[in-house]
């Protein structure tokens, strides 16, 4: 099949050579994060279900999930929830294929219920109440997604991606997850609403991180700013792996001990005390916010791995721009583009656009030969995104 592929060569200032940088990360606990992690939960479960039943997926879009803050009164040593938050899931799911009925709600309501737990440690069943309002759709089975067995893009939208992470990059997403994964299962005070923003200017990073911390397990204020210390510490050894510039690194910078203001929760997250969420407002599908970079609007959690360009594209785009930057010693960054058509097969796209920022001295034309075909075996086997979205290998936030 001959593909639309476009690979140019493009003149621009690389990202380490700019003199201002900007990135920021949305840990799993950030409101918006909540709602991402819980709609790509509940369309994992719908897919799953699907093709237990029917041994495919059928159409759903679980993208539209709201998260209400609710009202809270931490305490050092203790604390209390005052007004639950209040979480609502819609979007629409298949619920009739010919005379069978598929459990949608319930399957939402408790992927939703399962992935929270996980997700927030601290969060109980009376913290949080969880609605759905899926709309609910039928289908024959005769033509859900695929004619020819090629799914059809189901809208005329755009995915990008970009390679390789710049040190600041690497440092705001490994800061985060250092915090969650390694601080955050040592330490029960640490929660999962974490905020990590990076600025570079020239060669001076500085970090700031806000984190949540969980009132009960802070016994007073002596202990919480040992807490940040060690927060503050771990952040600059994370970021001292990546980068051999300066680095500065502030923890919670609006406490005010003198006022007794300090950065407390009964649960981990802020949303417990008014700050609301919405899926697509954090973290892009890479797992970062990069103004600096080309992004995409569209909110991937949530959508159907199957035939929405939102997600698939943006997956897509990702993958293909981290593995050329490993195959191929010339490029020293790349940023692609794909674009659909609605109605067209997704393996052959309207335009899948590769611009390549070359190292010194790098072959024009070997660079490009090789970076076609890098699309185009992604291309080929565009289904890949499809089973890494369902079997959990790919994140969307």
């Amino acid at each position: 099949m001959k593909r639309n592929i476009r690979v140019e060569k493009i003149t621009q200032v690389p990202i380490e050579q700019q003199e201002i940088e900007l990135v920021e990360r949305k840990g799993i606990g950030h409101p918006d994060s909540m709602c991402d992690g819980v709609a790509e939960a509940v369309s994992r479960a719908l897919s799953r279900e699907y093709l237990k039943r029917f041994g495919r997926i059928l159409h759903h879009n679980t993208d539209q999930v709201e998260l209400v803050g609710g009202e809270s009164a931490p305490t050092f040593g203790g604390g209390e929830i005052i007004r639950p938050m209040y979480l609502l899931l819609s979007g629409r799911a298949t619920t009739y294929v010919d005379d069978e009925k598929v459990p949608v709600g319930r399957i939402a309501l408790d992927a939703a219920r399962a992935y929270l737990a996980k997700a927030v440690k601290n969060l109980e069943t009376s913290h949080i109440v969880i609605d759905q309002r899926l709309g609910q759709g039928s289908t024959d089975l005769v033509d859900v997604f695929e004619r020819d067995g090629i799914p059809r893009a189901n809208d005329t939208s755009f995915g990008v991606g970009h390679a390789p992470f710049s040190e600041l990059e690497r440092i705001v997403y490994g800061v985060e997850r250092a915090i969650t994964n390694d601080l955050g299962k040592k330490e029960l005070a640490i929660g999962e609403d974490i905020k990590v923003m990076g600025l570079r200017e020239g060669d001076n990073i500085h970090v700031t991180v806000a984190n949540a911390l969980v009132s009960r397990h802070v016994d007073d204020l002596k202990r919480y700013m040992a807490i940040k210390e060690v927060l503050t510490k771990r952040a600059q050894e994370v970021a001292e792996q990546y980068t051999k510039r300066k680095v500065s690194v502030a923890v919670n910078a609006a406490d005010n001990y003198e006022r007794g203001c300090v950065y407390l929760t009964v649960t981990g997250t802020s949303a417990e005390m008014g700050d609301d969420g919405s899926v697509g407002r954090g973290n892009r599908c890479n797992g970062l916010i990069t103004p600096n970079r080309p992004m995409s609007m569209e909110a991937t959690s949530g959508k159907n791995p199957v035939s929405h360009i939102g997600k698939i594209y943006n997956l897509l785009a990702n993958q293909i721009a981290h593995d050329m930057v490993a195959a191929i010693d010339g490029i020293e960054e790349v940023y692609i583009r794909i674009l659909s058509q609605i109605g067209q097969p997704i393996d052959n796209p309207r335009v899948a656009s590769a611009q390549v920022i070359l190292k010194k001295g790098a072959d024009v034309s070997a660079v490009k030969s090789k970076a076609e075909t890098v699309v185009d075996e992604w291309l080929s086997d565009i289904s890949k995104i499809t089973e890494m979205v369902v079997k959990e290998e790919l994140m969307t936030f």
